[in-house]
This record gives C-alpha cells, structure tokens and sequence, in this order.
C-alpha cells in the first residue's frame, strides 16, 4: 500500500516534465521507503533500474551493463561495458534523441563507489561531456546519509552543482503514519502505535491492523522470529563499525541519560570521545541535539539528546532490557509486565508532545494558524520567581511579527485543566521579546465546557481526534 510523499512525487514529476537531463539526489536512511517512492513515481516511464550491492566494481559494472542492454534491447553481442564511462556514454548515446525522458535510477550508489572511488569523478565528467545533452532523468539513490552528504551533496565532491534537484526522505509524520493502518481508527491507539513503530514505512507495513496492539508488539518484537526483533542492531551493524558502541550510547539515552557527560558516562566511556559517536548517530537521524527555544544551537550549551526516531526510543526502552526474556521465551510475558500499563503511558506522554509539534507545522502550512510561524520547538531552564526547573511543552514564533504560541500537552485521561492553562500563563513570561501570544492546551480527551467557556480569545484547545483530523 502506498501512502503519503504527495510532495515528493509533485517535484519528480516536474524534474521529468522538463525533460533534458536531470539529476535527481534522493537519500535516506534504511527502510524509509526510497524505492517503494522511485517505483511509484516510475510505474508509467520507461525506467533502467539498478541496485548496486557490497561486492565489486567489475560485478556492479556487470550488472549495470546488463540493465542497460535488456533496456535498449540490442548490443546482443555485447556482454558487459568495460568501464562506467563507457556504459554512461551508451546511455546518453541512446537517449539524445528519445521524446520521452528514460528514467535511469542508480540505487545505492554508495556501495558501488566504495567499491570504486573513482566512480564518482567518472560521473561528473559523463555528466559534464555526454549526459547533459541526454533525455535522461538520473536518480541517484543511497542510505548512507553520511556519504551521500558528503560526497555527492559535499562542496569537495567531484558531483558538487550537478544535481537539479535532491530529496532526504524522512519517516513518516502521526498522520501519514495512521494512513498505513486504516483499520485503526481510534486516536489513543492510533498514537500508540505511532509511539511503538514510529513513521518509517517498512516498520508500520508488518502490523496487522485487524489484530490486537498488544499481539502486534508481542508477535514482532518480543519475540526471537520477530521480524522486527533485531531490527536497530542490525542497521547499527550495516551502517557503523562500532556498533556496540553505538548501541551503549542509544541505550543510554533512552534510559534518561540527556547530556554529552551523563551519556559518557551510562556508556561507559570518556566524555571527549562521545561527541563523534554523538555526532554520527545525529547523521544517520536516530539521535537528536535540542536546544531550548530561542537559543543558537551552535553556541548553546544546555543542548540535550533524545531519541529522534520513535521506534528506536521504544525499542531500546522497552524491548532493549528484556532481551534476556525474549531469549529465554518468555517475550509476551515480559511485554505484558513491563511494557504496558504506567509505564508505556508516560512514555507516550512524550511521544504526545512530538505529535503535537508535528500537528502545530501541519496546519501552519495549511495557514490555519493565528500566525504564520517560522520557528518552532520546546523550552525548558529556571523560573527564577519560582527557584525551580520548568518546561514548556511545544513553542511556535514569528519573530518578525513577535507572535507566540505556547502549548500544554497532556495525556491523561483527566487532569486540572484550569491549573495547567494557569500554569502555562505563567511561563509564558520567560521567553520574552514576543507581543502577541496565543496559548494552545493539547489534550488526550476534550476538556470540560466549563473550562472552554471561561477563557479568553487567546487560548485554543485541541484533543486527540482533533489531531488525527489533520
């Protein structure tokens, strides 16, 4: 089933309608749906697809050749090309005179030039001496962000300006996500298992929407066959030559530790050495360095770590420590003592707080907003009338117009609803250089008439089948 990426397949659809050549650079990390994205947008093209794998330049040479030969459907005395250049230079030969762009789609295009590192200057110059004046729209595809960042987006990179358009795939958002399970139509469950499986594509395709959450989780993760089971050790190893490592310091951070020290030291390492490891699982979109609202992210030091991606928060929370479990074959059992109930509830409180962040860009895009809001995030530091730590949930500001949103989240079932409104008032003052503020109170169920009707023009309300109406 094929969901979402409506803006993606608008922008390769106006890449093909101008036709000539067009580089397409479209990466992200493993599982995230770039090929099921490629084959939708290609299904009505005539389109050269090829996969290089993690084996030689002279086999992935060799199986290029072979998905241009079948493509053009002559050569048949020809075996293989005997470089790239000379199979680049076939494909801009045979598609100049073309009316109808040929989509060529170069998938992991990482593994093919680390097999060969000349790959990527060999490309550049077909490009610059025999594809510009081809009808070929060339997509070159890859999951290692590191290296498609760097050495095809890379200013030092010999394909650096040649590209015309590039894309990094993102997971899905709660709404694109909640389009997978169409079965599901419950808000509470629609976020839960958004807060279980996140948004990356790969992950929501296993779930049987017409079975129970809890059979979902036990089947797929708290179980030795579980197809998800291994899933996050596996991607560190694919991707990373520590994944041990790695894996200590994602444990880490999702087990409450937030800051560079404190992560060193759950991961038993030195503080100084864990900024690369920091650094690259920030790379690969796993972690994620937050700053409060209004505050430089390179200058500020009280930048703290979460989990980007949900299903890996869940995972290394709640799967991660029962392992021992899972082995011995006692996985449901230890899913239903410890990963459902207080426990699972909290933890999708925070996840609540990201959803409705999400929500706050969704309809800001839409113009659905009081404002038009150009920064977004959450704050947290001292309320000094107070001599304590505070937070505020989820910000959204137009600093031009000097207009905030401030937002409450609450998943529970019931709460002080006039407190929390009172409460979120009174933080508002400690971000400051903003006029006009407008306050936003994010519940799990509606909130009582009483509390709607004794609050001004400024405070908006917005529960759970509210979000998902997005």
């Amino acid at each position: 089933m094929f969901v979402g990426r409506e803006n993606e397949l608008k922008e390769m659809e106006r890449l093909y309608s101008k036709g000539g050549f067009q580089l397409l650079v479209l990466y992200g990390r493993r599982r995230v749906g770039k090929t099921t994205l490629v084959e939708q947008f290609a299904k009505d093209k005539p389109t050269i697809f090829f996969t290089a794998k993690e084996q030689s330049s002279f086999l992935n040479l060799n199986e290029f050749s072979q998905a241009l030969l079948q493509f053009f459907d002559e050569e048949a005395g020809l075996a293989r090309f005997d470089t790239w250049d000379s199979a680049f230079s076939y494909l801009a030969r045979k598609t100049r005179t073309l009316s109808q762009p040929v989509v060529c789609v170069f998938d992991e295009f990482p593994y093919a030039a680390l097999a060969d590192s000349s790959l990527p200057s060999t490309l550049q110059i077909a490009i610059d001496h025999h594809l510009k004046q081809s009808n070929v729209m060339f997509v070159l595809s890859g999951s290692n962000e590191g290296f498609m960042e760097s050495r095809v987006l890379g200013s030092k990179s010999p394909l650096y300006g040649r590209r015309t358009s590039q894309m990094k795939l993102q997971p899905f958002d709660y709404v694109e996500a909640a389009a997978m399970m169409p079965a599901v139509t419950d808000p509470s469950e629609l976020l839960r298992y958004y807060a279980t499986f996140g948004g990356t594509p790969y992950y929501l395709s296993q779930i049987d929407d017409h079975a129970p959450y809890e059979d979902n989780v036990s089947q797929l993760l708290f179980s030795k066959s579980g197809l998800l089971y291994e899933e996050p050790m596996m991607l560190l190893r694919q991707e990373l030559r520590e994944p041990a490592l790695y894996n200590s310091v994602l444990y880490a951070v999702a087990s409450g530790a937030t800051s560079q020290k404190r992560i060193a030291e759950a991961a038993g390492m030195e503080p100084a050495s864990a900024g690369k490891y920091l650094k690259t699982l920030e790379d690969l979109g796993l972690l994620v360095r937050e700053v409060p609202f209004g505050e430089n992210s390179a200058r500020s030091k009280r930048g703290l770590y979460r989990v980007r991606d949900p299903f890996f928060a869940y995972w290394y929370k709640f799967v991660s420590p029962n392992v021992g479990a899972v082995e011995a074959g006692v996985g449901a059992q230890a899913m239903q003592k410890r990963a459902l109930g207080d426990s699972l509830l909290t933890y999708e409180g925070k996840i609540f707080e990201l959803v409705c962040l999400q929500w706050i860009k969704r309809v800001n895009r839409h113009s659905e907003l009081p404002f038009l809001a150009t920064e977004f995030g959450r704050w947290w530091g001292t309320n000094p009338a107070k001599r304590e730590q505070t937070d505020i949930d989820v910000v959204a500001a137009d600093a031009i117009d000097k207009t905030i949103l401030l937002g409450e989240c609450k998943w529970r079932n019931s709460f002080n609803e006039t407190e929390a409104l009172q409460a979120l008032m009174e933080r508002s003052n400690l971000i400051s250089d903003y006029d006009t503020k407008w306050f936003y109170l994010f519940s799990k169920l509606p909130v009582s008439k009483a509390t709607q009707d004794k609050v001004g023009s400024d405070v908006r309300f917005v529960h759970a089948e509210t979000l998902y109406e997005a």
